[in-house]
């Protein structure tokens, strides 16, 4: 049968409909994950059509996903974080939901602080395992949306939860029911999606789930979970592994709105940020993140890079104030005590700060030729250099400038005699054979000793 399709509008075939395959053993696919071996990547040369959302946003798992890999966050450290979320998404509510665990009664005391703040996003939403005794936590604190975990390969389905592929459906209804029935839209999390059989398993189960859905006439929720971080981001990857597929699959064959679609990834083989903007590109309006890309072995997709990616794409940040991002870091880092690795983009201690001398050169005659962006103006944290044995006179003159907030015809050259005495002073330390950067204090204590009356180290105290 031809139908007129509401998203391309053009006839498509809409006869075949996937149905179940209750397969009697699991079907583990060894063609692509072969025990002991690199996972294999197959092509098939077909190619979906490219699906932007006309609205597209970031919801955040960092007191979910993130908090299940460090330390269990206090009740006032998850209500800041909560703020942070809050004053960085911006007014248009671009980091829409937040997901928060329920489990323990500081989890609902933190889930009940934030609730009272009575902020419009992010969106408070939990998160609970398919079964009745779950759902019971969820079903009288007042939120509008739960996730429901329904892991989706023949991997969870047969190996972890002993179970048939029609048993696992059956088993996940009947939590999604009891959803519909409390009026709470469920968001079923497809677990390991990236290593199902789509067409035998995933499609047909979604297709249940849309069913129930225009029964009780309440959305359900779709988060596409890229568990082991199998997913890639090539345009003409084959399935289980394609990100462009599997929102193309969800979209066309089991009819999930963009709006009711969201992906989540892992960075297992460091595609997360490229399979979320994928998942972006195709279709889905939501990418699930976490904060400095906290999460389950090699962490989530980083929500400060998506932030970024929105902007890149829209051409605009329609009101983030991406500024926050370094206050988050330092929250982070001085307040839970968390190790930001120092090159991670956007947040880590070295990501806009060089120590060769080249790259100084460059900055000192024009700060944009050796940054990404404004980085002083985007997330007040202007390029830094650190002096070590590879900085010369042009590190020297740029790090003096900034530390002592130097401009205009204040600022020094590479040329000037101040600079030329001080990189004396540093290449003959290296020559002594000194192995550890220049700290701002031996850097500081020096310039008041050579020229007192300009940097007087009272000043800096």
């Amino acid at each position: 049968m031809l139908e007129i399709s509401n998203k391309t509008n053009l006839l498509e075939q809409r006869s075949y409909k996937y149905s179940m395959q209750d397969v009697p053993k699991p079907n583990l696919q060894r063609d692509i994950f072969s025990e002991g071996e690199v996972p294999r990547v197959p092509f098939n040369h077909r190619r979906v059509p490219m699906n932007m959302p006309e609205e597209i946003w970031i919801t955040d798992t960092s007191l979910r996903d993130g908090q299940q890999s460090v330390e269990p966050y206090t009740v006032e450290q998850i209500v800041n974080i909560y703020k942070l979320l809050s004053r960085l998404g911006g007014p248009y509510g671009i980091i829409r939901q937040s997901e928060f665990f329920v489990y323990s009664k500081r989890d609902r005391e933190a889930l009940e602080q934030c609730l009272s703040l009575n902020l419009p996003f992010p969106e408070i939403t939990t998160w609970i395992r398919a079964s009745k005794e779950d759902f019971q936590l969820v079903r009288n604190l007042g939120i509008r949306e739960t996730g429901i975990l329904v892991s989706c390969s023949d991997f969870h389905i047969f190996k972890k939860m002993k179970m048939t592929r029609r048993q696992a459906m059956e088993h996940y209804l009947a939590t999604v029911s009891d959803a519909f029935e409390a009026g709470i839209i469920p968001r079923c999390h497809l677990e390991d999606i990236t290593r199902a059989d789509f067409y035998g398993f995933v499609v047909p189960f979604v297709n249940e789930l849309q069913k129930l859905s225009q029964q009780a006439k309440i959305p359900v929720r779709i988060r596409a979970c890229d568990t082991m971080g199998y997913g890639v981001p090539y345009t003409e990857a084959a399935m289980p592994r394609s990100v462009a597929g599997i929102i193309y699959g969800l979209q066309h064959y089991a009819d999930v709105p963009s709006e009711y679609l969201e992906w989540h990834g892992h960075n297992d083989f460091h595609k997360a940020v490229a399979n979320a903007s994928v998942a972006w590109l195709y279709g889905a309006c939501a990418v699930n993140c976490s904060l400095l890309g906290i999460g389950e072995r090699t962490g989530n997709v980083p929500l400060e890079a998506m932030v970024f990616e929105y902007a890149s794409l829209r051409g605009s940040l329609d009101g983030m104030d991406p500024t926050v991002i370094t206050e988050i870091a330092s929250y982070f880092q001085h307040e839970i005590g968390y190790d930001i690795p120092p090159m991670s983009p956007f947040v880590g201690k070295n990501f806009n700060m060089t120590r060769a001398g080249i790259h100084a050169d460059g900055l000192l005659k024009d700060a944009e030729i050796y940054t990404i962006f404004d980085t002083g103006k985007l997330l007040n944290r202007p390029a830094t250099v650190e002096i070590s044995k590879t900085s010369g006179a042009a590190g020297i003159a740029y790090w003096i400038n900034q530390n002592y907030g130097l401009q205009g015809e204040d600022q020094l050259d590479k040329q000037d005699p101040i600079v030329q005495e001080m990189k004396q002073w540093v290449d003959q330390a290296y020559a002594d054979g000194r192995q550890t950067v220049m700290s701002c204090k031996e850097l500081e204590e020096k310039l008041a000793q050579l020229l007192p009356q300009r940097f007087p180290l009272t000043d800096r105290r």
